[in-house]
């Protein structure tokens, strides 16, 4: 047990796109990232996607429609649901994943989730 502080663990990397777990829970991943420009569009068939804006904006397009995500909203995409984030400018983002679950929703394509 220990407290984990997600301002200080941002802190600790510059790059954009690269989920870095910081926690687990009941077999998830808590995974802190930092967005910049576009993700590409993908889907997760087998889990729901979670996004919580910590700092920033994202836009969330979310196969027909866009959301748009400020500090403290959350939005969760359905399993299997075609869908890309996007921010103009730098946003941190909380994501909780099932352990092993790839970014992209293909392992081929999928950054890795070092452990900071």
């Amino acid at each position: 047990m220990r407290v984990v502080n997600l301002a200080e663990k941002l802190s600790l990397f510059d790059t954009h796109w690269d989920p870095k777990v910081v926690a687990d829970y009941n077999g998830n991943d808590i995974m802190v990232v930092k967005f910049a420009g576009e993700f590409p569009f993908h889907q997760h068939p087998d889990t729901d996607d979670f996004f919580l804006v910590l700092e920033g904006e994202v836009l969330l397009d979310v196969e027909d429609r866009t959301h748009v995500l400020r500090p403290g909203e959350l939005f969760v995409v359905p399993a299997g649901v075609r869908h890309r984030p996007r921010a103009a400018a730098e946003a941190r983002v909380l994501l909780i994943e099932p352990k092993g679950t790839p970014n992209t929703g293909n392992a081929a394509t999928a950054a890795a989730k070092a452990r900071i």
